[in-house]
């Protein structure tokens, strides 16, 4: 039989049942299902063609170098290249996710574009499944990269991640450095290399003015058409814009809603708190925390999920079994505490819980001064919603809550404590009317990382020991009952 033929029978009979990947060199992946195939030619190297809505493929096959259950291997010719490369055929017992395809396809890419950018460097690993042990997500690529005796950590962010993910790779390139200068005893790890796609840094490059300086950070932007990297200056990138709500602006928006808030604010006057938008104009009420009503110049809608129902005399008993529902199911001792008004929003009730009685978190602080929203949104980004205090000697105080395990918590608070500074060196924070008849101190801002003190996640002090020793830090952790009352257990 010759060869062409051979060719064609051994792949009809390895696809014809089951599930079978293609892979191209160990590392490109495709789903075979839904994809047609051609032998062409007749001679002793025959063209395969392989083609699908997402996958074209044309080699010159040499021969059939493994054929067995679960593989058929075949060494194959790419045009314009001389050295023989590996085609395969691999059957699976599932047929794996089109995320998790992808993920391995850009495995591929990422492997070539190291190999072009850095030529004197040789790729020792890169992997994209999880590592749950040490916490590194299956979001990341990661990988190592050696000269010499010397290494380079790799973190890259696959294509199709959201932004988040872009936003939140720093963590997760700490933690892999970590890991590896831990597991890497043959030399030392001089770089970490994070890999973002295009346009997608500024988070980053931004976050990187918290750390200190014991490895240095290189930052690269992936170019998905010329399949390029271009290395940023994080300086030039972290080109953030916030701005200060004026906080006379806001007291102004407060004085305007309360006449039409207040015989809402009545029905629980202990637990039911307004809060001024200063962007939309708009002033909502939150009952322990939770959103249910707000004023819209001089109109009120109320609603749990979407307040968009329009308080009237007829809608007026609706609001108040609303609130009614509230007092009985987000309440600290409710008896159904897997109610969606007992669980929801749980940072929003710990937030009011700590701006009501501040002094619990260090009794060095000021309960006069609690500001919450400080920022606008700048740029799309999430508004931050944490709180600023002072000690009673004028130094600034961020307050980053969280009510259950949160890995991004460090740097979340590191990126924090960068905006609210420079808004110290600008002298904006006095300009913009906080901390009104007080003198603040030049010094940096405290930061205070509050949250049950058994959720705090396993990877914080790790974190920690990454950011600048100027970024003062302390941990404090309450009780799981905190809803009935701040109640600290731990201070670090």
């Amino acid at each position: 039989m010759e060869f062409a033929a051979e060719l064609q029978a051994s792949l009809q009979e390895f696809v014809s049942s089951g599930v079978v990947e293609v892979r191209e060199n160990g590392g490109r992946v495709a789903p075979f299902s839904g994809m047609t195939w051609e032998v062409r030619g007749a001679g002793e190297k025959p063209l395969l063609h392989l083609w699908s809505e997402q996958f074209n493929l044309t080699r010159r096959v040499l021969a059939i170098t493994d054929h067995s259950e679960q593989r058929l291997a075949l060494a194959v010719e790419r045009f314009g290249k001389a050295k023989p490369e590996r085609l395969e055929f691999i059957r699976r017992e599932f047929e794996r996710g089109a995320r998790e395809v992808s993920r391995e396809e850009f495995r591929s890419r990422l492997a070539q574009m190291l190999a072009e950018q850095f030529p004197d460097e040789t790729l020792e690993s890169l992997k994209v499944s999880p590592d749950l042990e040490h916490s590194l997500s299956g979001n990341y690529a990661r990988g190592l990269l050696r000269r010499g005796s010397t290494y380079a950590a790799v973190l890259a962010v696959p294509d199709g991640e959201s932004s988040d993910t872009a936003d939140n790779s720093l963590t997760f390139a700490l933690l892999w450095l970590r890991r590896v200068r831990q597991s890497n005893a043959r030399g030392t790890i001089a770089t970490l290399r994070i890999i973002l796609p295009k346009n997608r840094s500024r988070i980053v490059a931004h976050r990187l003015a918290a750390l200190e300086g014991s490895c240095p950070v290189e930052l690269y932007e992936r170019d998905p058409t010329l399949e390029t990297l271009e290395k940023i200056e994080p300086r030039r990138a972290a080109s953030l814009e916030t701005w200060l709500v004026t906080h006379r602006e806001s007291e102004a928006l407060l004085d305007r809603a309360r006449p039409a808030l207040e015989e809402i604010i009545s029905l629980a006057p202990q637990v039911i708190t307004m809060h001024p938008v200063a962007q939309s104009r708009e002033v909502w009420l939150r009952f322990h925390g939770l959103p249910f009503a707000r004023w819209d110049d001089g109109r009120v809608f109320f609603g749990i999920s979407d307040a968009r129902e329009e308080l009237s005399a007829g809608s007026r008993f609706a609001l108040k079994r609303q609130v009614n529902d509230l007092e009985v199911h987000r309440h600290p001792l409710a008896t159904d505490t897997r109610h969606s008004l007992y669980r929801a929003q749980a940072e929003r009730w710990m937030e009011s819980i700590v701006r009501e009685g501040v002094t619990r978190v260090d009794a060095a602080l000021d309960q006069r001064f609690v500001y919450t929203q400080v920022f606008a949104n700048a740029g799309g980004e999430h508004g931050i919603l944490d709180l600023l205090t002072v000690t009673r000697s004028g130094r600034l105080a961020i307050i980053e809550l969280k009510a259950s395990e949160h890995i991004h918590l460090p740097l979340q608070a590191a990126d924090y404590w960068l905006r609210v500074r420079r808004h110290l060196e600008n002298g904006e924070i006095t300009r913009y009317g906080y901390f009104p008849g007080l003198e603040l101190q030049p010094a940096p801002p405290l930061v205070y990382l509050v949250a049950p003190a058994l959720r705090f996640h396993p990877s914080t002090d790790d974190l920690l020991n990454c950011l600048s020793p100027e970024l003062e830090i302390v941990r404090v952790g309450v009780a799981e009952s905190w809803r009935s009352g701040l109640r600290v257990v731990m201070r670090q």
